[in-house]
């Protein structure tokens, strides 16, 4: 039974759906959906900060049902890419609707297109890696699957990291930071990789060169098929998928950083290391990305087993409502202050 509830992110395709082919407030159904209702109920809901007994989490664990979920999921966002693609350039649809169905792409691109990726990336089987490689490519982000694995999960909260968000930086200012960090940072892996291997920038073993190659014929499949304008209504939409990752990126690790230790180094990633929430629809919406805490102590555990940590530090609300704060830097910097002296982060 607790399978269910990870059916609500399905309710996003549903959204996406109508969109598509509806008219007026209809094209904004999901955008709604994910922005006012789920961060307004987040506010009535209590968090939940329980875990599995020990039982009930193996049995999770061994659960291939889990697994179904995401593998549907990942069906379904290539079934709703390819709607959108089909139609989005209608001469005949208003701008207005046009930009409803753009934004509802582009957050199917950041929940499925990189999130589901995310989890997917994770796991040890060729064949979910590679499902994790085709989601990120229709959000033209392929580098963050070495990047996050190998990068981001080493260096997280140190100033090495081009994904940890410092204190006091805005949303928009990290951006300048981790879009174009996270891509050199991939390069600098790959090519390290390389040379280790012993093998040349012109090989199969060049997972850089590969994805280059794989988005851009994805971008010459997009304009054969359906021409310029469908092309750089994609191109928007992965833009938001990017955008709306990198934002989580910006709240999960906003102002907290590791320390050195006597020997200079780093030491081991703790749950006090990431932002976490608890916020029951934000964390089923999403896969349970928000116990991120739990996911950077132990990253090869499966979403539906991520536990709760008493030392990690909270959110106030959920993932979208956090979202929308960061928009507005006053506010989310009041609020975060007030966070971070809560938890002994800022005296």
């Amino acid at each position: 039974m607790r399978i269910i509830k990870y059916i609500l992110p399905f309710i996003l395709f549903l959204g996406a759906w109508i969109s598509y082919q509806s008219v007026g407030i209809l094209c904004w159904a999901t955008i709604l959906f994910s922005f006012l209702f789920i961060p307004i109920a987040e506010l009535l809901i209590p968090s939940d900060e329980g875990n599995l007994s020990e039982a009930d989490e193996l049995a999770a664990q061994n659960n291939p049902m889990y697994d179904v979920v995401l593998y549907m999921a990942f069906f379904l966002h290539l079934v709703s890419l390819f709607y959108f693609l089909n139609q989005v350039a209608d001469p005949l649809i208003s701008v207005q609707d046009r930009a409803g169905r753009i934004l509802t792409a582009g957050l199917l691109a950041g929940i499925f297109g990189i999130n589901l990726a995310h989890e997917l990336g994770h796991r040890s089987k060729k064949i979910e890696q590679g499902m994790a490689k085709i989601l990120l490519s229709t959000s033209l982000y392929m580098h963050f699957y070495i990047e996050h694995n190998r990068g981001h999960h080493t260096h997280v909260s140190t100033p090495d990291d081009p994904s940890t968000s410092r204190y006091r930086q805005s949303v928009f200012a990290f951006y300048f930071q981790t879009i174009p960090g996270t891509y050199l940072s991939a390069w600098r892996i790959n090519n390290k990789i390389l040379k280790n291997q012993q093998s040349g920038f012109w090989s199969l073993q060049n997972e850089m060169l590969i994805f280059h190659f794989a988005q851009f014929g994805l971008l010459l499949s997009i304009y054969s098929i359906w021409g310029i304008a469908t092309l750089v209504f994609f191109l928007i939409a992965a833009l938001i998928g990017i955008l709306l990752l990198e934002s989580v990126n910006y709240i999960e690790h906003y102002g907290l950083m590791r320390q050195l230790n006597a020997n200079e180094r780093y030491g081991r990633v703790q749950p006090e290391h990431s932002w976490n929430s608890n916020h029951l629809l934000g964390r089923v919406l999403l896969f349970e990305l928000s116990r991120h805490s739990d996911h950077h102590y132990s990253a090869s555990r499966k979403y539906q087993i991520l536990r709760h940590h008493e030392g990690a530090p909270q959110m106030p609300t959920g993932y979208p409502g956090m979202l929308i704060l960061a928009m507005i830097p006053p506010i989310y910097f009041t609020v975060m202050d007030l966070q971070m002296k809560k938890y002994g982060v800022l005296k």
